[in-house]
């Protein structure tokens, strides 16, 4: 019998975790899998709706660790971690994505001899400002098994040095919560909660720093969203930070009345928001593979995106953060010029079941070898 403990910290690994929890309840006779929640982004009602949504069970430890720097989130964690991974001795800690709770529960388990497993590996921007890549480059080079979503993760990784027998290519298992999910998005009455026609709104969600975080690019970011919502209704689940920010410069009060402006939206109804919209604008990772897989048009307001293959072959445009630009692109996908795209190899709905024939041999070694 194994003993893995999953680690979530922050939303996006919630859906990440919860395909790979199904998994492993096949294997019930090999795995005991057991979730903490490092409570690094920590919400109740969210948080209660996520578990609610994707079926989870509730997590079997919850560290509580909240907001706070960098430093400060990463320290709590490993102090917290380790106490956990001394009770329970497990065989493998299962860490997915790149938030600050992915390499300091990597970290904890390395340091106590413990195998660490990497959902999403092999994924990079190439941009070292960005906390998630560091954390993103540092859990790859210390883990024992990475598990990769798309095929720039297979080259990172090769050009990196990394042995090709801890490698597996399994696909994406955000896209097996999204298959798994339909027909409940499907069911979903947000369009009618906020009055909206499929595929006649556009979608935006924006959180980074460098979109949100100073007066000038949210006088610019309110000034785009403005001419945007001349074209279409725009729906704005707001981010907090990016609300208090906008409350802060008085800026709230300048959008239009076209804009809707929403709380923090759960997995089941957003995803159905994602399916429907006509154009989405986004500074996240995630609803990039989403709205790939769907053939929903993205933009995507960022420099670089560890996410190649959405613009490569998905419906994904990089256009970086001149909102001028990005202006251009908007305007032109609503006057119908689209992008083709097609859905990545193995973004099939069976990542997780992969991860969980491969994590389930009794011989792992023996398993990354055939």
């Amino acid at each position: 019998m194994k003993k893995i403990i999953s680690v979530v910290g922050a939303r996006p690994n919630f859906m990440k975790v919860a395909p790979i929890h199904k998994a492993f309840k096949k294997h019930h006779d090999k795995i005991t899998h057991l979730i903490c929640h490092t409570g690094q982004h920590y919400d109740e009602k969210m948080s209660k709706v996520f578990f609610e949504d994707l079926e989870l069970p509730q997590p079997d430890f919850y560290l509580g660790v909240g907001s706070g720097s960098h430093a400060e989130q990463t320290a709590t964690v490993m102090i917290e971690f380790e106490k956990i991974l001394i009770n329970e001795k497990p065989d493998l800690v299962l860490v997915v994505g790149d938030v600050n709770s992915t390499i300091a529960c990597s970290l904890t388990a390395k340091k106590l001899h413990i195998k660490v497993v990497h959902v999403e590996a092999g994924l990079r921007s190439f941009d070292m400002e960005m906390p998630e890549e560091i954390n993103r480059i540092l859990t790859d080079r210390i883990s024992d098994y990475l598990f990769v979503t798309e095929k720039s993760g297979l080259e990172n990784l090769k050009n990196e040095g990394v042995d090709d027998s801890k490698v597996f290519f399994v696909g994406n298992v955000m896209i097996d919560s999204l298959v798994h999910y339909q027909p409940k998005i499907n069911k979903s009455n947000i369009l009618e909660h906020f009055n909206l026609s499929p595929f006649n709104f556009c979608l935006v969600t924006l959180h980074r720093p460098s979109n949100v975080d100073t007066r000038e690019s949210l006088e610019k970011l309110v000034n785009f969203l403005n001419i945007l919502a001349k074209e279409r209704k725009v729906v704005f689940p707001i981010h907090p930070r990016t609300k208090i920010n906008l409350e802060k410069y008085a800026l709230i009060q300048t959008l239009s009345d076209a804009i809707i402006l929403s709380e923090p939206i759960g997995y089941i109804d957003f995803q159905a928001l994602i399916k429907n919209a006509e154009l989405i604008v986004t500074d996240s990772g995630g609803i990039q593979e989403e709205s790939t897989y769907l053939g929903v048009q993205c933009i995507t307001l960022r420099t670089s995106t560890e996410r190649p293959s959405t613009v490569d072959i998905g419906t994904n445009q990089l256009i970086g953060v001149d909102l001028e630009k990005v202006e251009v692109a908007c305007l032109n996908v609503l006057a119908g010029n689209k992008k083709a795209g097609i859905i990545p190899e193995l973004w099939d709905g069976k990542a997780a079941k992969r991860i969980a024939e491969i994590l389930s041999k009794d011989d792992l070694k023996k398993g990354m070898m055939e």
